[in-house]
C-alpha cells in the first residue's frame, strides 16, 4: 500500500459541517486525491484536550456534538466505526502512558470535516487526545512517533485552526481580517513553506501566541503534532489559506509523499 499523506484541516465553525462553500469543497477535493482509500484515520482533534494522553478504543464511537447555540447541527450523525486494534497500536509507537478511553466519540473537531472529505463515514475513526501538559517538542516528538501508520494504510488528520479568536469575529461574510491576525496566519504558512519547525514550536515561548491570535492554544497544538508526522519526500501543499469573520484562519496543508 502507498504510504498515506497527512492532513491539518482548518476546521472553523462548526456550521461548515452543512455548509457547501470553498473550504468544504477543499475537503472532499484533498480526500479525493488520495491514491487509496485509508484502512483507518486517526484524528487529533483541537476539541478533545486532556491531562495526559489518551486514544478511543471503542467499537462504535458516539458522535458528539460539543457546542451550543447551534441547533441544527444536534441532528448530524456520522456514525463511523472505531478500531480497538488502532488504538492499541498507537498506544504501542508513543513513549508514554496512553489512556484507553471508553467514552468521549467523535467530537465536532473531527466529523465536522469528515462528514465532507469521507461522507459515507465507512472508514474507521479513531481520536488521539491532545495533551495539555505537554511541551510544544513533545507534541511534535509524538508526531514523529505516529509516522509508521503512515505506511500502514492509516491516514492521520489534525484539525484546529492557525487563528482562533472568537471573541473578536464578526458573522459577515465581507469583513476583513485584522492586521495582526493577517501577520500571524502568514508567518505561520511561510514557516511551513520553510520548514522552519522551530518557528512554530517556539510561537508560545517568544509570545506570538497572545490573546488575540489564541485566547486559549488548543486550537494551535494540533499542528505541533501535525509537523512532528513530516517525512523525507513530502511535499507540502497548502489550501485556503484565507481568514473568515475577521478572525478566525481557514488554512489547511497536506504532507503529500512524493516517493512512492
Amino acid at each position: 500500500m502507498s504510504r498515506m499523506p497527512v492532513i491539518f484541516f482548518g476546521h472553523g465553525s462548526p456550521t461548515n459541517a452543512l455548509e457547501d462553500n470553498r473550504y468544504t469543497r477543499s475537503w472532499g477535493q484533498i480526500a479525493s486525491a488520495l491514491k487509496e482509500k485509508p484502512k483507518a484515520i486517526l484524528c487529533l482533534s483541537a476539541h478533545w484536550c486532556t491531562r495526559g494522553t489518551a486514544v478511543t478504543a471503542m467499537q462504535k464511537p458516539r458522535t458528539l456534538h460539543d457546542f451550543g447555540g447551534f441547533p441544527k447541527l444536534n441532528k448530524v450523525q456520522y456514525p463511523a466505526p472505531g478500531s480497538p486494534e488502532l488504538a492499541d497500536k498507537v498506544a504501542g509507537l508513543l513513549d508514554r502512558k496512553v489512556g484507553q478511553d471508553k467514552s468521549w466519540g467523535l467530537d465536532h473537531g473531527s466529523w465536522s470535516v469528515l462528514v465532507h472529505a469521507f461522507p459515507k463515514a465507512d472508514i474507521p475513526v479513531v481520536q488521539l487526545s491532545v495533551d495539555v501538559s505537554l511541551t510544544p517538542e513533545q507534541r511534535f516528538a509524538i508526531g514523529e512517533q505516529l509516522t509508521p501508520l503512515r505506511d500502514e494504510g492509516v491516514l492521520i488528520v489534525a484539525s484546529g485552526n492557525i487563528v482562533h479568536n472568537l471573541a473578536t469575529m464578526e458573522w459577515s461574510k465581507n469583513a476583513q481580517p485584522y492586521p495582526w491576525c493577517t501577520e500571524f496566519n502568514d508567518y505561520i504558512i511561510e514557516a511551513m513553506k520553510k520548514k522552519h519547525t522551530g518557528k512554530i514550536l517556539d510561537v508560545e515561548s517568544l509570545g506570538l501566541i497572545t490573546g488575540r491570535n489564541h485566547p486559549t492554544p488548543d486550537h494551535f497544538w494540533p499542528l505541533q503534532y501535525f509537523i512532528g508526522t513530516r517525512m523525507s519526500g513530502d511535499k507540502l501543499k497548502v489550501f485556503t489559506p484565507q481568514i473568515v469573520f475577521k478572525s478566525l484562519s481557514m488554512a489547511s496543508f497536506v504532507f503529500e509523499p512524493q516517493n512512492d
